[in-house]
């Protein structure tokens, strides 16, 4: 119930706490840290100053490894969403509100991203949509920093392996949240099929991610040749969690597992439950602007929704095996999952 990986930087458990940006911060990083998990800090839409606190504060509250994770997308320039405004436009009118500030962009990771890297020194950089340009890459290497990627098909594993990765996250069609292809298109490939496969084809220690949530679904992981788990929407429900009320409210109910992938909320493929909007405009709107662009125009009807306690423009983003999690601090999820495990791998000694 060890993985060597992980335990090179000094985790209990093979389990890391998911970078789930608008679920996860300083509480939840903390606290899966203390439960013995490494804790992890979704990073795109931090500045560096912010991220510097937020690293601070979860040292202060926690001892053990930490993972900061970054997007590595190509940002052009702002596109012409007026489509896109258009399709909205029946939307504003019914919610009464105007276009306002365009909300923080996710952004790729870049220099003043990698300097603040090189003076924090995490235990773990994760990223996201492939990996920043070899430079930054190389300085993130040189400062002893432990470098995962994520896959969403072999051929992505490879290339990530090609490049110096230590580790590879093989993220499966069960995971919430955006899918991080990066090569080709995006092709969702259920983890049972895609983790054996990307064990077979890199020699680098592999780490599972969708739809676990359970100590059961880590023993199934660890058996098909992962040295580690990934866990996102089982701490989506913890006290820690960051996620508004009607978002926390489906949890746990059948109608988590009505999740289904979108571009609508950012441009990009990524999946959650469905929600008024989805239903509205349908899972792949054309007129969508490419990533991260999208996110603008929604950003008022969201506002206003999310005031009044409604999630009809908000991303509801959960994995699979959201209908069955458990309401529980992340500490105790976190032993909860091991001692699960534990016991499951025993039963199986015994049987």
């Amino acid at each position: 119930m060890r993985s060597r990986f992980l335990a090179e930087c000094g985790a209990e458990a093979p389990i890391i706490q998911a970078p789930m940006a608008g679920a996860g911060g300083v509480a939840l990083a903390a606290a899966a840290i203390r439960g013995g998990a490494v804790g992890s800090l979704p990073s795109a839409m931090l500045s560096s100053d912010i991220m510097r606190e937020q690293v601070g504060a979860v040292r202060r509250q926690a001892s053990g490894p930490l993972n900061l994770n970054f997007f590595c997308h190509t940002l052009g320039d702002p596109p012409d969403d007026s489509a896109w405004r258009a399709v909205l436009a029946p939307y504003y009118a019914a919610e009464q509100v105007t276009a306002g500030d365009p909300p923080p962009l996710r952004r790729p990771f870049d220099a003043e991203k990698c300097a603040a890297v090189e003076a924090l020194r995490p235990d773990l950089v994760s990223f996201h949509f492939g990996l920043p340009e070899p430079a930054l890459l190389a300085r993130v290497r040189a400062a002893g920093i432990r470098i995962v990627g994520n896959a969403t098909t072999v051929e992505e594993a490879r290339w990530l392996a090609e490049r110096g990765c230590d580790a590879i996250i093989a993220q499966g069609a069960e995971a919430g949240g955006h899918a991080g292809w990066f090569l080709d298109r995006h092709r969702p490939i259920p983890l049972a099929e895609l983790l054996p496969a990307i064990v077979d084809a890199v020699p680098l220690p592999v780490i599972a991610a969708g739809g676990i949530t359970n100590g059961s679904d880590l023993v199934e992981a660890l058996r098909s040749g992962a040295d580690a788990v990934q866990i996102g929407t089982a701490y989506l429900a913890t006290s820690e969690s960051l996620i508004g009320a009607p978002h926390r409210a489906l949890l746990g109910t059948a109608q988590a597992d009505d999740a289904a992938f979108t571009t609508l909320f950012s441009g990009r493929q990524a999946r959650g439950i469905r929600n008024y909007i989805m239903r509205e405009l349908g899972l792949t709107p054309p007129a969508v602007p490419p990533f991260p662009y999208a996110s603008a125009a929604l950003a008022p009807l969201r506002a206003k929704a999310e005031k009044e306690g409604r999630a009809d423009y908000s991303p509801l983003w959960a994995g699979a095996g959201a209908a069955s999690v458990r309401t529980m601090p992340a500490e105790a999820l976190t032993r909860a999952l091991v001692h699960e495990a534990e016991a499951a791998l025993k039963a199986m000694e015994e049987a």
